[in-house]
């Protein structure tokens, strides 16, 4: 009796530990889908944020051309009184 009381107990403990394996591995499946998730977002984000910072500087960049353009335009409409 104390035998068969034994291996229950011991199966017990193996469905117990089986139980804690498997909650361990649907834990650790959703751990490494919500970090890549969330790694997908940064990167995303990241590409939206540098996109709209060239978009910025390349503006800036065609202004700055332009502003010495009209300068330049300028300077020699001026000279061009003196003639």
């Amino acid at each position: 009796d104390s035998m068969f009381s034994q291996m229950t107990d011991a199966a017990s403990n193996l469905g117990a530990v089986n139980k804690r394996i498997s909650m361990q591995e649907d834990f650790v499946s959703n751990l490494s889908d919500s970090i890549s998730k969330g790694i997908g977002r940064l990167v995303d984000a990241d590409m939206n944020e540098e996109s709209t910072r060239l978009k910025a500087l390349q503006t800036q960049q065609q202004l700055g051309i332009q502003s010495l353009s009209i300068a330049n335009s300028n300077s020699q409409n001026v000279l061009a009184l003196f003639r």
